[in-house]
């Protein structure tokens, strides 16, 4: 099956748990699980191929004339990536089941997570520079909406808009580095960034590149100087706090 269902699938999933929002909590988390299940089976069925030594790559042209495409790509990295998004997500989907109360509204905690599934799918997957930025900032929005969950706790709204500042002050230094590399190399297709590692690293720009991208990864995870965000962040639901900060944002 196209490898673009991976990363639609939870997409679709948001717009299901906030149809399903009226329905019992069992209801939702079915509903909220059916279709990352059918993305994950889809990668599990993908495995032996990348293990083999074959990449799926699915690629669409969105702005030729800027080498911009619209491109997925599953090698051995983002195999164990996908299966650790989708299935630790599957376990958190049902944990929050029982971890929210009857006053929650599970339909928008669903649709939230489900979100940012897909943003951590489109990092992983990306074969794009732009794209993966794009995902990357996505990871930042749906993480901002899981934290302030509980909008009614100053806390929570605190740390949301702490979490959203630092990190996409981060995104727009990995942005600059990332357009920077796309000119040194002449491509934003990342296989072709990779390949040209020698090129950049000869490069005048090449230390400015480096800050650039280092600021992007240590504010997303979390590192010193930028590390404040995460404990303000634990005020987030247990279920966010599990999936985002400990299985899968701060490791992208």
């Amino acid at each position: 099956m196209n490898l673009i269902w991976v990363p639609l699938l939870p997409l679709l999933g948001c717009l299901v748990s906030l149809l399903l929002g009226r329905y019992p909590r069992s209801t939702m988390a079915l509903g909220a699980a059916i279709l990352p299940a059918i993305a994950l089976g889809i990668v599990v069925s993908l495995a032996p191929e990348v293990m083999s030594g074959n990449n799926p790559v699915v690629t669409y042209d969105w702005v030729p004339a800027l080498s911009l495409q619209i491109s997925f790509m599953l090698d051995g990295l983002a195999l164990m990536f996908t299966l650790l998004i989708l299935g630790i997500g599957l376990l958190v989907i049902l944990y929050a089941r029982y971890y929210l109360s009857e006053a929650d509204n599970a339909g928008r905690f669903y649709a939230s997570l489900l979100l940012f599934m897909t943003a951590m799918l489109g990092v992983v997957l990306s074969a794009n520079l732009i794209q993966l930025w794009f995902f990357w900032e996505l990871t930042s929005v749906s993480s901002f909406m899981l934290i302030s969950y509980w909008s009614h706790r100053s806390d929570a709204r605190k740390g949301a808009r702490m979490a959203m500042t630092i990190t996409g002050a981060g995104g727009l230094a990995l942005l600059a580095g990332l357009i920077l590399i796309g000119e040194v190399v002449g491509s934003y297709d990342l296989r072709t960034v990779l390949a040209s590692g020698s090129l950049i690293a000869e490069h005048s720009l090449y230390p400015v590149i480096v800050v650039l991208v280092l600021l992007g990864a240590f504010t997303k995870s979390a590192q010193f100087p930028f590390h404040s965000w995460l404990p303000q962040a634990m005020a987030a639901p247990t279920p966010v706090s599990s999936y985002l900060h400990s299985a899968t944002m701060v490791k992208a």
